[in-house]
């Protein structure tokens, strides 16, 4: 709490109190997301689901909703008020997670994720833009970190209730008691402040409504570029690693469905806090010392990460198994402030919510809008679910090349400044 303290203190009249209820609202967004990955197995046995591709496509479906309406939310964002834009979303996604607790058949479950996905979008094309607008740039990251700490801890939640719940109710019953609670969040968000485009900001291009000259102007942006590039390659690994966690340890390494997401909640939970907590102090002690500090951070963590991920997939040991996602994990979530908070700083003010959405589009559109169904077509066709996990090692190497790269270049245009 000292952290959100901290944050506050010198920002905007009313900036504790958004980042309050945004980053709740973005925990009940991942919460939602991945309960999903908590029943797996049970849906697929009632009905009647016999390939493992046909259920990543659950997760396909999902992102379709997500990442084809993120740029048009990101546009609007940019020219309409946020709250209300965001409180929709909120609706849509809670009233898709509920729906799929209803579905008889693949078909309408794939409806009710595009649903999700389309509500989603809305709220993480424009929560950050409007943590950014409330916060200075100094207490910038700081409250970026509190933001997403909902993502280990929404994940987590969603794991752990759908699992239990599941085992206690059905699986059926997880998606109505984690979607209801959207309907109250999107009210209580009505009744936050909304702080000004870039009013946190010393310059007045905040002020400017965004144009298409200022959205193209960002496909000749290097950072942005280079930034978004490793996200992709990131997001597509991240994605399926969550996806299929849990199933890889029931398949794999005989858990029953309630151990394997008993483990992986708190896992996420104690590896994704502590990793975007540490992530974020050390990203912005590095960034004091050079321009570079949160490029270097990204790059950095993503490689420590990768030989615990590899490992973790091929070893016949569960607890080794167990021992190592938890580590990637740690490593991996070290991240999650600093990239964001890269993505918001390297665009002019006024087009922040624009650029979130591009970058939405962007990093599930290449990245994990397919991968969870690819490692699903790799495990039919070798007949092993470890040969499609396989894949997600490689793809964070390329992150860390193409972060590492977004620090050379800031490193030179700062000796060019």
């Amino acid at each position: 709490m000292s952290t959100l303290a901290e944050t506050a203190d010198k920002s905007i009249p009313g900036a504790r109190r958004i980042l309050i209820v945004l980053t709740f609202i973005n925990l009940f967004n991942y919460l939602d997301r991945y309960v999903l990955s908590a029943v797996l197995e049970p849906i697929k046995a009632e009905l009647k689901i016999t390939d493992d591709g046909d259920m990543g496509r659950l997760a396909t479906a999902f992102m379709l909703g997500y990442f084809l309406t993120s740029p048009f939310f990101g546009y609007l964002g940019d020219r309409l008020s946020r709250k209300r834009l965001m409180a929709l979303g909120v609706v849509g996604w809670s009233l898709g997670t509920c729906l799929t607790g209803l579905a008889q058949a693949l078909s309408f479950m794939i409806f009710c994720r595009v649903l999700v996905g389309l509500g989603e979008a809305s709220f993480g094309a424009i929560g950050p833009a409007v943590i950014s607008d409330a916060y200075s740039k100094e207490k910038r990251n700081g409250a970026m970190t509190i933001f997403y700490l909902a993502v280990p801890l929404g994940a987590a939640f969603g794991f752990v209730l759908g699992g239990l719940i599941a085992a206690k109710m059905g699986w059926r019953h997880a998606f109505y008691w984690t979607g209801l609670p959207g309907f109250l969040l999107a009210a209580v968000l009505l009744f936050v402040p909304e702080p000004k485009r870039g009013q946190s900001d010393d310059s007045a291009e905040g002020a400017k409504k965004v144009t298409f000259a200022d959205i193209k102007s960002l496909a000749h942006n290097r950072q942005y570029i280079l930034a978004v590039v490793g996200y992709i390659f990131y997001t597509f690994a991240m994605g399926a690693f969550s996806f299929w966690g849990p199933t890889f340890l029931t398949r794999v390494h005989h858990l029953d469905g309630q151990q394997a997401s008993g483990f992986f909640g708190p896992t996420l939970v104690l590896g994704g806090v502590l990793g975007t907590l540490v992530g974020g102090k050390i990203a912005t002690k590095w960034q004091k010392a050079s321009p570079a500090g949160y490029a270097r951070l990204l790059s950095i963590s993503v490689l420590l990460a990768v030989p615990f991920a590899f490992f973790a997939f091929i070893t016949a040991d569960p607890m080794m198994a167990m021992a190592s996602m938890a580590i990637a994990l740690v490593f991996l979530f070290l991240s999650t402030g600093p990239i964001n908070t890269v993505l918001v700083e390297c665009v002019p003010a006024n087009a922040r919510a624009s650029a979130m959405a591009i970058s939405i589009f962007a990093i599930h559109a290449f990245g994990d809008l397919w991968s969870p169904e690819l490692v699903g077509r790799v495990a039919d066709a070798f007949n092993s679910l470890q040969s499609g996990m396989l894949i997600l090692p490689g793809a964070f190497v390329f992150a860390a090349v193409f972060w590492g790269w977004l620090a050379q270049v800031q490193k030179q245009l700062k000796i060019q400044a």
